[in-house]
């Protein structure tokens, strides 16, 4: 495969069944719950945690306060991490992280480490596609897709509002 070459792995379809399958599995691990907090990895994973606040909201009673999570991928110890609207009150709350990929670890735990000095009841991860190359001590508790590539090889998560998403290989 040249570099240029994208290889779909998930279409459209698949990307809403898992989304869907993500949403179930959220809610049954919180349905004692009245309210969790979805906090999105900007900029796909605060599209995909909006994707699963929709489903949660037609699937279950659970209040959903949906947060942007704003962190440097490339460089998380270089801006200060922001969360959008601030939420102040986040004490013994369900936290649910989301991320479009889980590579390396590295955006997840500092995303979870934004979370740590707040005495949360759980905080959980979710991720669209797990590619198993971790270098942090992070897994992901609700996954959308384990894919097994090399370390050359990339993921490309295309999400938007309008239904076009895919996942592709590079």
């Amino acid at each position: 495969m040249s570099k240029n070459e994208k290889t779909l792995v998930v279409n459209h379809l698949q990307i809403e069944q898992k989304i869907n399958r993500m949403a179930y599995e959220i809610y049954e691990h919180n349905f004692e719950e009245k309210s969790i907090v979805i906090a999105g990895i900007a900029p796909n994973g605060y599209l995909l945690a909006k994707k699963i606040t929709n489903v949660l909201e037609k699937i279950s009673p659970l209040k959903i306060h949906l947060l942007k999570l704003n962190v440097n991928k490339d460089n998380p110890r270089k801006e200060k991490i922001s969360l959008d609207p601030n939420e102040n009150d986040l004490n013994n709350k369900v936290v649910i992280l989301v991320d479009d990929v889980l590579n390396s670890g590295q955006t997840l735990i500092y995303g979870a480490n934004y979370f740590l000095s707040t005495p949360l009841k759980r905080l959980r991860t979710a991720v669209l596609v797990d590619r198993n190359h971790t270098r942090y001590p992070v897994k992901a508790d609700y996954i959308g897709v384990s894919l097994s590539t090399t370390l050359q090889e990339h993921i490309d998560v295309a999400l938007s509002e309008k239904g076009k998403e895919a996942v592709y290989l590079l």
